[in-house]
């Protein structure tokens, strides 16, 4: 476990600041795992051999730019991520994170809370950001969980403290950092999951179920989340379907965001979405570094039938760089139900 953007509280003993799997004042064995990527490159520096970067990851000492490794990921079993620079871009300015909550309280659903966040290129710090986003989110809505609260105002909890986290965010000059956010909470209820989701920007999340064979069951495949771009504001007044809408040479345009300079409530009234789903099959939360070269859910499923969380995330990406890997490309996935591990065909 990392202790970076979580505050969580024992459930024997109510004790916080928990930052080991076992708790320092009972001895519970906590059931909190938590991971976020792009992580620290412990790489010390090519030209001096320094081992302190600054936030641009710049060498402290002689001011080289660090050379990150292309590609983080993780499988923390309930959830799978990775990020990847993609083939265009000098760095990589997307984010992931995610924390998994074996009953973290009393009585409470064993649950998985992940935020992906796309840094705006054209903003300061885009990476900063990102980061500071999906760190700040997923700490929050875990910690709003594991008191007991709702997965809706937990997610909302954890979206409010991305926003502030990214206004914090320090900037000599230049436009204000900036990012898109997407966040899901996963909680297991027995025989039901229920799949709470929420977005600003145009990041996305999709519900992808399998049949029995691990194959997708394309007629209940879904996008969970609406963009917040220019695209979707055409198709949203009637005006293009998304296919021309896709095409036009604004459809990235954000119309919300986050950043110093976005209003001070930047998520539509309608940004969370709850469903119900009785599995088996994947949550897929990405950045358009992914979602571009496959909009449609089928599209997306296709393309990593069969395979466990850890394995489609690693298809998903390398999909996006045999497309181009024109942006960074993001991908977190988990199973429903808890532990499911589709069979290889």
């Amino acid at each position: 476990m990392s202790d970076e953007g979580a505050d969580l509280r024992c459930a024997g003993c109510s004790a916080v600041g928990l930052d080991s799997r076992r708790c320092p004042s009972c001895g519970l064995e906590l059931g909190y795992r938590y991971v976020a990527l792009p992580g620290d490159d412990p790489t010390p520096c090519v030209e001096c051999g320094g081992d302190r970067f600054d936030a641009e990851g710049r060498c402290a000492q002689c001011g080289r730019a660090r050379t990150a490794p292309d590609r983080f990921d993780a499988d923390l079993d309930a959830v799978a991520v990775l990020t990847d620079r993609g083939i265009a871009h000098a760095r990589n300015e997307d984010a992931v994170a995610a924390g998994v909550l074996e009953g973290a309280a009393p009585g409470a659903a064993a649950s998985v809370v992940i935020a992906v966040s796309d840094g705006v290129s054209t903003s300061s710090r885009p990476q900063v950001a990102s980061a500071a986003a999906v760190r700040a989110g997923v700490g929050a809505t875990a910690a709003a969980l594991a008191t007991g609260a709702p997965a809706a105002e937990a997610i909302m909890a954890g979206l409010t403290a991305a926003v502030q986290a990214v206004r914090d965010v320090d900037v000599p000059d230049g436009p204000a950092p900036s990012c898109t956010y997407v966040s899901a909470v996963v909680a297991h209820h027995g025989e039901e999951t229920e799949i709470t989701v929420a977005n600003v920007g145009d990041s996305r999340a999709y519900w992808l179920p399998t049949g029995r064979d691990g194959r997708p069951a394309d007629e209940q495949a879904q996008r969970l989340t609406v963009d917040d771009s220019w695209a979707q504001a055409l198709v949203d007044a009637g005006a293009m379907d998304e296919r021309a809408a896709m095409a036009d040479p604004r459809a990235h345009t954000l119309i919300r965001w986050l950043g110093a300079d976005s209003p001070p409530q930047p998520w539509a009234d309608n940004c969370v979405r709850t469903v119900r789903v009785s599995g088996p099959g994947l949550l897929l939360l990405c950045s358009d570094g992914l979602w571009n070269y496959a909009p449609s859910p089928s599209a997306l499923a296709e393309q990593m039938a069969g395979a466990s969380p850890a394995a489609a995330a690693r298809a998903l990406a390398e999909f996006a760089l045999r497309c181009g890997g024109g942006d960074n490309i993001t991908v977190a996935l988990a199973p429903v139900p808890w532990g499911s591990r589709p069979a290889v065909p």
